[in-house]
């Protein structure tokens, strides 16, 4: 049980830290792929901001996301038989 929180734990600070960072990445590209406006000097980084707004926005479901799957992925080892801190 112990193991499955801490678990729990690295998955949410992976997911809090890596989707933010994997959306504002997509949202900058996709920006500028498909808004003409974007990095215009009409723009004053309107593009980036909402990019940056995103990823900020990402940060708490991203960590959710984490904890979600390291539960999933207990739940799963339990009902196989194969988890280590039962």
């Amino acid at each position: 049980m112990v193991w499955t929180v801490v678990r729990a734990l690295i998955f949410g600070l992976v997911g809090l830290i890596g989707v933010p960072i994997v959306t504002t990445l997509l949202s900058l590209a996709l920006f500028h792929l498909f808004d003409p406006r974007c990095g215009t000097p009409g723009d004053s980084g309107g593009c980036e901001m909402g990019a940056a707004s995103l990823g900020i926005a990402a940060a708490l479901p991203g960590f959710a996301l984490g904890v979600a799957l390291a539960v999933f992925q207990a739940w799963r080892r339990q009902r196989r038989g194969q988890d280590p801190g039962a």
